[in-house]
């Protein structure tokens, strides 16, 4: 069974690179059938994305049957995108991949292997997510707020810890980012996964900032804490919970998404007809209830909506990189 725990993965659509106006769902499907369609993923089967993407799938089959999972794990990702840059621009070849990858990896990496802003043409979002901020047993019980920890890191320099799933993340600098605000060291600890919760939960660092779905359960069991979202309203998941613009640290207000891209030349009316399509599978109740067990949410914009959505996470988490000193990896 697929935990809330699970974080990351990827999924796949049918053919639509000459697909007519007009054409019925029958076409469509008989269409997509000439040619095999793979939906990338840059992580290994199992985690979020892989899930998520296999879902997308299954609510894609009435449209375009012949398609398929590709996984390519490796780089955070960027293997897959190398994959997706160097495929057809023909509609028959897609990636899901998360936000990080436009809106962090190209301030944090020399050599990307790609460009994000010239090789890959937007479709869609298709989820989004907040962050949590949690503490554990090594923080005194009244510490209760975001305000109550920014000041028992302070006053506790050697003890100011915290775990995320990997150094470069948006989760990494979500943390530089309140360091920063609050005026204390915060020494990073990356867990590549969400092995950080299992040191939270015993003690052994002060803080995580996961997914809010990967904290909740330990937060439901009240083994840890959890201080603010970073989403810009409250959670329907822990409505008592206080965004972090509500805590005073506005500038932490963070959201990941995954989104599906294509090779930059696809022409543009393929790139319509994939988003509609994966619009109306997103849209549909039963979708909503799959994401919502996953504590995920649905997303879904238009091309020219997402391509600024991109612009403007770049922009944004640009200065916080560069501010943090962390140097740029080959």
């Amino acid at each position: 069974m697929i935990t809330r725990r699970k974080f990351v993965s990827l999924t796949c659509v049918g053919g639509l690179a000459s697909v007519l106006p007009g054409m019925p769902r029958a076409a469509w499907a008989q269409q997509a059938n000439h040619a095999k369609t793979r939906m990338l993923v840059g992580f290994t089967a199992g985690g979020a994305i892989d899930v998520i993407a296999r879902m997308l799938v299954d609510g894609m089959k009435d449209h375009f049957p012949s398609f398929i999972v590709d996984n390519r794990p490796g780089a955070g990702g960027r293997v897959a995108l190398g994959a997706l840059k160097a495929s057809p621009a023909d509609g028959t070849t897609m990636i899901l991949t998360p936000a990080s990858n436009f809106a962090v990896f190209p301030h944090v990496y020399k050599t990307l292997g790609y460009d994000a802003f010239h090789d890959f043409a937007p479709v869609t979002t298709v989820c989004s997510f907040p962050f949590l901020v949690t503490v554990g047993p090594m923080v005194p019980a009244d510490v209760r707020t975001l305000t109550d920890f920014v000041s028992w890191c302070r006053a506790n320099p050697k003890l100011a810890t915290y775990g995320t799933a990997a150094a470069g993340s948006m989760l990494h600098f979500t943390g530089v980012a309140l360091a920063k605000a609050g005026g204390f060291a915060f020494v990073h600890l990356p867990y590549g996964g969400p092995n950080g919760i299992q040191d939270l939960t015993g003690g052994r660092i002060a803080a995580t900032i996961y997914p809010i779905g990967t904290a909740l359960p330990h937060v439901q069991s009240g083994v840890i804490r959890a201080l603010a979202t970073t989403g810009p309203e409250r959670s329907s998941l822990l409505p008592d919970v206080p965004t972090v613009r509500e805590a005073g640290y506005p500038m932490l207000e963070a959201i990941e998404w995954f989104g599906i891209f294509v090779p930059a030349i696809t022409p543009a009316e393929t790139v319509n007809r994939l988003n509609s399509a994966i619009r109306s599978v997103v849209g549909t109740d039963a979708f909503k209830a799959k994401l919502a067990k996953l504590s995920v949410d649905p997303a879904g914009v238009t091309p020219g909506e997402f391509a600024q959505l991109i612009k403007s996470d770049f922009e944004r988490w640009g200065p916080i990189v560069q501010a943090s000193g962390f140097s740029p990896e080959d």
